[in-house]
């Protein structure tokens, strides 16, 4: 999020540099010239930052955003210049889709297309015409966008479990542990198995299989904390993050949970991120503890300790 907000205010502040050469000096085009360069440092600011952010701060960003361009295009000098700075509004509808939900992006659109709107309707020489036909681009873009986002929304889940797959667990890892190089916040990631499940296959048919894997991701997603990425790795492992965790405490709600499926063995590799580790080390960390707890006897949790081997918290099985 936080780098898409700032290429568009990068790229809109740049555009509006070249709107306010192009314009006849004078106060407007001052005006215009010192929007930009807010633009600008607005860029740098969300690109230094915005990462630690929280969601709900980028309304206010992409709300300015709106309201910068309002205000460049009522000091625009020239009809021209107006619609010029106008058609950088494209870049709201587009990160307001991006980032946030239909009726948060649809408010968004509402108001970038009505402030636009009004702003060239007060200016002279802008036929009503070309302002309905700018509003209606607007609001193609803001579907498209929204098509894209759903299908690429969907195409990181699973749809046997609703959890993510495979490729939003990688999507999500990246950015935890970008995080957590940088804030040293912990982050543990966990590797959950179904123990003995080509059985359940082979013995009660691929439907009783399916319910036994979304049963198990019933139970985790109600049970983890909001903050927590959950996903069906892939077969019978699921795998899970969990920012802000270090690998003890993150055993001790593997512990909590796994004792709500007493009916369903599962093997569990628990491993806290250490300060150098990349994605790959920390998730090589989490197999093999699993495949530690699966060679003790499966039905049990392991937590990496590095060069000591791994451990469970009291090296009790976890039942």
């Amino acid at each position: 999020m936080a780098t898409t907000l700032a290429t568009f205010y990068a790229f809109g502040g740049t555009a509006g540099l070249f709107v306010s050469s192009s314009a006849e000096p004078g106060t407007p085009r001052s005006v215009l010239f010192l929007l930009s360069l807010t633009a600008l440092a607005s860029g740098a600011i969300v690109g230094r930052w915005g990462a630690r952010w929280p969601r709900n701060a980028f309304h206010l960003a992409v709300g300015s955003a709106t309201g910068l361009i309002v205000t460049a295009v009522l000091v625009a000098p020239d009809p021209l210049t107006s619609l010029a700075a106008a058609i950088l509004i494209a870049f709201v509808v587009v990160d307001a889709h991006f980032f946030f939900s239909g009726p948060q992006a649809l408010a968004h659109l509402a108001a970038a297309a009505t402030g636009v709107t009004g702003a060239l309707l007060l200016s002279d020489g802008i036929p009503l015409g070309v302002v309905v036909g700018l509003d209606l681009v607007l609001i193609g873009i803001g579907i498209v966008i929204h098509r894209l986002v759903v299908l690429a929304s969907t195409a990181s889940l699973d749809p046997l479990t609703g959890l993510s797959n495979r490729r939003g667990f990688d999507q999500a890892l990246d950015e935890l542990m970008s995080e957590a190089a940088r804030s040293r916040v912990p982050l543990s990631a966990v590797l959950v198995d179904v123990d003995h499940f080509k059985s359940v296959n082979d013995t009660h048919g691929h439907e009783a299989g399916d319910r036994v894997l979304r049963r198990v991701a019933d139970v985790w997603r109600r049970e983890l904390p909001a903050e927590a990425t959950f996903a069906r790795h892939g077969g019978d492992e699921f795998s899970l993050l969990l920012p802000g965790m270090p690998g003890g405490d993150a055993l001790a709600l593997v512990r909590r949970i796994y004792a709500l499926h007493p009916d369903i063995s599962l093997s569990c590799g628990v491993a806290q991120y250490r300060p150098g580790d990349s994605a790959s080390q920390l998730m090589r960390s989490a197999d093999r503890a699993l495949y530690d707890a699966k060679i003790r006897g499966r039905n049990r949790a392991q937590l990496f300790t590095g060069t000591e081997g791994t451990r469970s918290s009291d090296g009790v099985v976890i039942v």
